[in-house]
Order: C-alpha cells, then sequence, then structure tokens
C-alpha cells in the first residue's frame, strides 16, 4: 500500500477541507477539528496519491491529579476517520491506528503514574463501520453511550428561582488559579473518576462567550452549569448539584439561566449531552425543552 503516514502540516489545509466534504456529505459523524498548529503533533494523516484518505488525533480528556481515589483512571481519546469507500480498509485503518496509540503512549507520560489510563473513542451509533473496527479489530470494549440534546432557544424559557434564600448565584469567569482549582474541586466531588482538570477546564474557558453559572452556599460551591458557543450552536456542560442539594429544583435553575444566557448572546439553538443510563438527568432536561436527537457510542482499552 502506496500510502504516506505522518502529521499535519499547513500545506495540507486544502486536502484536509475536502476529506471533511467527502467523510460528512449526507450524514453526521462525529469528526474532530484539528484545532491550533500547536495541536498539529496530535494529529495524523493518511495521504495516496496526492489525497488525504484517512486522518486521526489524539487528546488528553480527563487527568487525574494525585490524591483522588485509587480506582480513578484518566482517558486520552481519539477520533479516527477514513473516506467513506476506505471505512472497512483495516490495513489503512490499523496504520493509523498504530501511529494515535504510539503518540497516546507519548501523552501519558505526561500524566500521574498512580493511576491506569483509558484509551476511549466515541462514534454516534450509525457509524457502524468505524464501530465494527475498534471493537471487533482492536478489540475495544463497551463504555458508555450518551444522548445528544438540542433546545430550540426560540421557544419561551420558563424561569426558575432559586428556592433557599441562603443560597446565591452570578455568571463567574474563575479569573484566577485559585478559583479554578476551587471550581475543580467541587466538581472532583461530583465525578471523582473522571474528574475535568485544569487544562481541559482552561479549554472550555477559551470557547466564545464561555461562563460559568455557580451555586453558592457560604462561600461553597453546591451546583454548577457551564455554557459557550460552538460555532453557531450554544453548549452547556459539566451541570452537577451536590447530593445534600438534589431534588430542589437546582438543576432547572442552572439549566433555564443557561438557556437564557445563551439566547441572550443571540443563538438560537443549544445542546448538551448526558447518559443514557440517566434517567434523572434525562427528566430534568426534558422538562426544560431539551430533545434527544442521536446517540453517541464510546468504547474503550486500557493504555498500556
Amino acid at each position: 500500500m502506496n500510502i504516506e503516514i505522518r502529521n499535519f502540516k499547513q500545506e495540507d489545509m486544502p486536502l484536509l477541507g475536502d476529506f471533511y466534504q467527502k467523510v460528512t456529505k449526507d450524514r453526521k459523524v462525529v469528526f474532530w477539528w484539528i484545532g491550533p498548529e500547536e495541536n498539529w503533533k496530535n494529529v495524523i494523516c493518511a495521504f495516496e496519491n496526492g489525497e488525504m484518505v484517512g486522518k486521526g488525533q489524539v487528546e488528553i480528556i480527563n487527568s487525574i491529579p494525585d490524591g483522588h481515589p485509587k480506582g480513578s483512571k484518566h482517558s486520552i481519546y481519539l477520533n479516527l476517520k477514513t473516506l467513506p469507500d476506505r471505512e472497512l480498509d483495516f490495513e489503512l485503518l490499523n496504520r493509523l491506528f498504530q501511529v494515535l496509540y504510539d503518540r497516546a503512549l507519548e501523552l501519558k507520560q505526561h500524566l500521574s503514574a498512580n493511576y491506569q489510563t483509558n484509551f476511549c473513542v466515541g462514534n454516534f451509533g450509525t457509524e457502524a463501520n468505524n464501530n465494527r473496527f475498534f471493537v471487533d479489530e482492536k478489540g475495544f470494549k463497551p463504555f458508555e453511550t450518551l444522548y445528544t440534546m438540542e433546545r430550540d432557544l426560540q421557544q419561551p424559557i420558563e424561569p426558575i428561582a432559586l428556592s433557599h434564600p441562603i443560597l446565591k448565584s452570578e455568571f463567574w469567569k474563575m479569573d484566577s488559579l485559585e478559583e479554578e482549582k476551587q471550581y475543580l474541586e467541587a466538581e472532583c466531588e461530583i465525578w471523582p473518576d473522571s474528574a475535568l482538570g485544569l487544562k481541559r477546564l482552561r479549554e472550555y474557558k477559551s470557547n466564545p462567550s464561555w461562563t460559568a453559572i455557580p451555586v453558592w452556599e457560604n462561600g461553597s460551591i453546591i451546583a454548577c452549569a457551564m455554557a459557550w458557543q460552538e460555532d453557531e450552536m450554544g453548549v452547556v456542560e459539566d451541570v452537577f448539584v451536590k447530593v445534600a442539594w438534589r431534588k430542589q429544583g437546582i438543576a432547572k435553575f442552572l439549566l433555564t439561566t443557561a438557556l437564557t444566557y445563551l439566547k441572550d448572546v443571540g443563538l438560537n439553538k443549544a445542546k448538551l449531552m448526558v447518559d443514557t443510563e440517566n434517567e434523572k438527568a434525562l427528566s430534568v432536561y426534558k422538562s426544560v425543552g431539551f430533545e434527544v436527537m442521536e446517540d453517541e457510542r464510546r468504547f474503550y482499552m486500557e493504555l498500556v
């Protein structure tokens, strides 16, 4: 197979545009964009006869700091796509996968050795061939299935007030490292096995119109959500309420506040993702107008 596999370069940009158009034509796929130039060392492309025929990339998604529960695991995700007529070309896919796996091992060296690292991939359920490669060919195991939900911001948004006078909330930019650490400590209490980490938090903060919406009790964060703009879509992310404060309307307050905020910045739709097995969260999201649009299936293997 006369194929060149190497890192993405600036001169590949027109080929990437053609590749994207062919991969996404008449269908929805999970497709990662290459990001800024400093990220291109994580972007691996395959070329044949002057055409891009495959592209993959890897990224650390969850980094577990020392001191967290022993069962916690780092996660490095990959995204791997080929041209539609090469989706079952396992020779091509395996060559790309091996380079991505080796790069993931390099990234793993920057993570605490006290925790294992999962190598993960996520695709829409309709991406049957891509999922088949990872499960049947590479031995990835099912991890979780997520729904993408959307909300029409042109429809009425009924505001929800906080029911306890001791609770306070205002938009928060987390301008200092101390504030970022305060947020991450509260977030990790909710998801100790998949803590967001400072790097990922700052990636979120770099999005247009980013804001956090915390709820405070005497200076402590008891709930929070984030919202930002992604292309022409609003995003709601990291919605959590501490256990002692659940079932008191706080999640609805966070959601309606986030939706109103995104509408006010000029967006027409908002989206979020939720575990398909999280029936309570699904019920809350539907109650404020979100509808299920598609499902994303995630798989993993241990990175060793």
